[in-house]
């Protein structure tokens, strides 16, 4: 009963409640004014106001009337003159021209903070991705909206922001500065550097959220993205546009493919992004000191979230990444927009790894209260993955030929590929590389599992030549690995069997790779040749590599323009004479030499 009359008592007599902080306590003559404002605004018959004394102010008064803030504080005007860090002129002349009034914005006030995310009463008009302004300069972004509240999660201060702590709308969506000025650097998911190396001049902002490009908008990925990896590039090949996921357990080579690839980029006008989610600060610092030994710190960006950064930190991270990828796409070198006339570029983005940034969503997710799913994670789960690595694509004609293309990288626990994270992902993805621990130890690096791991683009993202020595490479290294299983255990087998067996464990052995030597792609196509070729057939497993590496050596120094040819087109009649000859001629000379070493070593 109570409360009924106290409700048809305030709507009858139209009493209107507000909160009024002063730098000082101020006059009876100037709260009488104040109320008398207040009512006319609010066609009110009373005014209460509920007055503290705030010495932060400087001077003036703040006046907060359920979610609008009427700001006519010292502190609010130094904060409008000091905007954008003006020189002294631009200030002097903001401090002559400056007018007291005051600003209605509007506002509300935190009721719950925990873990780096705060709940709001007010602001009924924020929405979703908006940023918004704490009074003690600390800025979040709303990531839930409910009737009466809103969810927000802090970028920086959350140890200065509590219960009473003031917030108002800035308007803006959530975005990073963008521009040709961070290649080269090591940056936070906000956009701000954290290498040491001084502020960077951004020429635009991205929102961190975007819509994924159209079907009308792309066309189908027919360029080939080459990693320099022999096993991925001959078996898994990946296109200019395209999302090819690298799976697998912890210490299995995830991150060594990814930073091959970008190392492979270079000289080919693929910018890359590499985009770290939950590493450690010091892996972070090894991949950047990696990328700059070999001269590939020039064309890539680090957006780095480490362990030690906030859940909100790890989950806006990855979409940082794909938005300043998509400045690079969606413009041309010229820094405007790309046409068909003015091509845009192409990019290379690697999220290492999504499966911490579900993790950090996950503990977002349940302090906001909202309902777990499957292994605790929120039902929307998917659709976060989803419409990040949708935005990976390779741009129409009209729209500039651009491409985005997407690594994402899943960490896996004992080798289950199907918990939830993984299995989504795979089924975002345009295919995945499932690095297997057990050949991993056994000394197979890149520890490339032939069986599950596959390419959806296939042979459109490969040369003519590339198709033609690898069309049934992987198929006959399945047959090999499963007829070894069957004959380990046996003595008597055949000679086609031995044969297959042979032919099979070389190239095994060929495939092996060490880490930061990528191969140019006319080096792959000539040692896969002469694999097919049997060339590799009658020497011994140890001898493999060292083969391998001679001939590369060999073909570089002297037969630049045959490489030339397997590189530009398909290997006709002419070519593949020329590639027996030229090889052939090799393994006579490699022969002699390991025959006169192994002669002199017994001697000795």
């Amino acid at each position: 009963m109570a409360s009924e009359f106290s409700t048809e008592f305030f709507s009858a007599n139209r009493i209107v409640k507000a909160d009024l902080r002063a730098a000082r306590t101020p006059r009876e003559e100037d709260l009488e004014r104040i109320k008398k404002e207040v009512a006319k605004l609010y066609d009110a018959t009373e005014v209460i106001l509920n007055v503290t004394v705030d010495d932060s102010l400087l001077s003036g008064y703040v006046l907060q009337i359920g979610d609008r803030v009427f700001d006519n504080s010292g502190r609010h005007a130094i904060d409008q003159m000091m905007a954008d860090k003006p020189s002294l002129a631009t200030l002097k002349t903001r401090i002559e021209d400056y007018k007291p009034a005051a600003t209605s914005e509007e506002g509300g006030v935190v009721i719950s903070s925990a873990d780096g995310i705060v709940e709001v009463e007010g602001m009924d008009r924020a929405v979703y991705g908006e940023i918004v302004t704490f009074e003690n300069g600390a800025k979040g972004m709303v990531e839930s909206v409910e009737p009466g509240r809103l969810g927000i999660m802090l970028f920086d201060g959350a140890e200065t922001v509590g219960v009473g702590t003031m917030v108002t709308r800035s308007g803006k969506r959530a975005g990073i500065p963008v521009g040709d000025g961070f290649l080269g650097r090591v940056i936070d998911p906000l956009g701000e550097p954290i290498d040491g190396k001084g502020p960077i001049e951004a020429v635009g902002y991205n929102p961190i959220e975007k819509q994924a490009p159209g079907i009308l908008e792309r066309q189908s990925v027919d360029t080939p993205l080459h990693t320099g990896i022999l096993a991925i590039d001959s078996m898994f090949p990946i296109g200019r546009g395209q999302r090819e996921l690298i799976i697998g357990d912890r210490q299995t080579g995830k991150t060594s493919i990814a930073t091959d690839a970008i190392l492979n980029q270079k000289d080919t006008g693929v910018l890359c992004i590499y985009v770290a989610i939950g590493q450690k600060a010091s892996t972070v610092a090894n991949i950047r000191e990696t990328l700059a030994q070999h001269g590939a710190l020039d064309y890539t960006i680090i957006v780095s979230a480490t362990a030690a950064d906030s859940a909100p930190m790890q989950y806006i991270a990855p979409m940082a990444g794909a938005a300043i990828g998509e400045f690079f796409m969606y413009n041309g070198e010229d820094g405007k927009p790309a046409s068909e006339t003015n091509p845009g570029g192409h990019v290379l983005v690697i999220y290492d790894d999504l499966s911490k940034q579900a993790v950090a969503y996950r503990q977002m997710s349940l302090t906001l209260h909202r309902p777990p799913g499957r292994e605790a994670y929120p039902g929307d789960i998917f659709y976060l993955h989803s419409r990040l690595l949708e935005r990976a694509v390779k741009m129409s004609k009209k729209n500039g030929y651009g491409s985005m293309t997407a690594l994402p990288i899943i960490e896996t626990q004992d080798g289950d590929v199907s918990a939830y994270i993984p299995t989504n992902v795979i089924s975002i993805t345009d295919g995945q590389i499932y690095l297997q621990s057990e050949l991993f130890f056994q000394g197979q690096r890149p520890a490339v599992d032939v069986g599950i791991s596959v390419s959806r683009v296939g042979g459109d993202a490969q040369t003519k030549a590339m198709k033609q020595v690898a069309g049934n490479l992987r198929l006959d290294l399945a047959s090999y690995q499963e007829l070894a299983g069957f004959t380990q255990f046996g003595s008597d087998l055949d000679e086609a069997t031995q044969k297959q067996l042979t032919h099979g464990a070389r190239m095994t052995e060929l495939l092996k790779q060490p880490r930061y030597k990528p191969f140019e792609v006319g080096e792959q196509i000539a040692v896969l040749f002469a694999g097919n070729e049997g060339f590799l057939d009658d020497l011994e497993i140890a001898d493999v590599l060292p083969f391998r590496a001679e001939l590369i050596e060999y073909l570089d120094n002297g037969f630049g323009s045959l490489l030339d040819k397997v590189r530009a087109k398909k290997i006709d009649d002419d070519t593949k004479a020329e590639l027996l000859r030229v090889i052939g001629d090799f393994k006579q000379q490699f022969m002699a030499k390991h025959h006169a070493d192994t002669t002199g070593s017994e001697e000795n």
